[in-house]
């Protein structure tokens, strides 16, 4: 086996951990609000995810395009595959590190961060890498800005007009009825995080095989690429992130099941939007800022502030923490990696 090989066979394997690591960090995106509302069961919920990230994954192909070449330029070589190497390392370690500590942040950012962070330490050290900063200001910065505030207003709206619409029914009654729509809601958001985050990984693959000669095109995506990212991912769900998904599910704020259909349903709608327009936003923004936003329209106070004031640390954190990590990571990769 060429060196060369071995190195392209060592980022995959670096990307499809990462991938696992996406999976039962961002579990909670997809079921926290049905599984707090009892909507599902804990293990019915993940089943269902796992499902809805492997199928979402086939429909991803825009995000992965913009991973795969609108984010980074990589050398070719093994240069380029050791720059790939420390920006999945530098993910994968943020990902476990708010994993320890149950705070819901972004697995896309954190990618994003160790792409760039490995970037400019390979430039640092001569090799021919840049970032291309226009796209990481068009397709990056402005959807991690404005998919939280979108989805903050819409939850709060949506959930406006569900009291408005049902102002007269039954509560007992509306619950029941909203925790079996709720399970319509939690498949959408599924689907719509398999969409989102298992594109990702297939763009650091396409990277990869760009990086190591064995592909000419950033943004074609093998059929195998698509397979093996989302079983992975699909495992990684499977697998649950139950930290994070009581944080979520309840330390955010007490969810009824309108509320949590309501959040879902806007986050699923935000995620499908963006995929179709090759956007690569954070699931985990998305959601969590629904929460928010429909927490808030019972009252300002129903939602608990300070722990949502740490997740907001969390996110901004995310993409120079990941990055730093990756520079780090760049420094022993790089005499692997020639």
């Amino acid at each position: 086996m060429s060196a060369q090989l071995a190195a392209v066979l060592a980022v995959i394997a670096a990307a499809l951990v990462f991938d696992f690591t996406n999976g039962f960090h961002d579990a909670a995106n997809a079921i926290a609000t049905s599984v707090s509302t009892r909507a599902l069961s804990p293990r019915a919920g993940l089943i269902m995810a796992a499902i809805g990230n492997f199928a979402g994954a086939h429909l991803g192909g825009q995000v992965a395009a913009t991973v795969g070449g609108g984010i980074i330029d990589p050398p070719t070589g093994l240069p380029g595959l050791g720059l790939v190497f420390a920006a999945v390392l530098g993910a994968i370690a943020w990902n476990l590190l708010t994993w320890y500590f149950g705070l819901p942040s972004s697995s896309t950012h954190a990618l994003f961060g160790g792409l760039v962070g490995a970037a400019l330490a390979a430039a640092w050290f001569g090799a021919d890498a840049k970032v291309l900063w226009s796209g990481i200001a068009d397709k990056v910065l402005v959807p991690m800005v404005a998919s939280p505030l979108v989805g903050f207003v819409l939850g709060g709206l949506f959930m406006l007009a569900i009291v408005w619409a049902f102002r007269r029914g039954s509560p007992q009654r509306l619950n029941r009825r909203f925790r079996r729509a709720q399970t319509v809601s939690a498949a959408a958001m599924s689907l719509g995080h398999g969409m989102q985050d298992a594109a990702k990984t297939m763009g650091i693959v396409v990277l990869a095989l760009y990086a190591g000669g064995y592909q000419h095109d950033r943004t074609h995506i093998p059929e195998w690429v698509f397979l093996a990212s989302s079983t992975v991912l699909a495992l990684g769900t499977y697998s649950g992130g139950w930290r994070i998904i009581r944080t979520l599910g309840r330390r955010v704020i007490d969810l009824d099941p309108p509320q949590g259909f309501a959040a879902e349903t806007v986050a699923a709608g935000v995620l499908f939007t963006t995929s179709q327009l090759g956007l690569p936003i954070s699931t985990t923004h998305t959601i969590t800022s629904a929460i928010m936003g429909v927490g808030a329209t019972k009252r300002l106070s129903a939602v608990r502030w300070q722990v949502a004031g740490n997740i907001v640390i969390a996110w901004v954190l995310t993409f120079p923490g990941a990055a730093l990590i990756a520079i780090l990571a760049y420094l022993p990769a790089r005499p692997l990696f020639r």
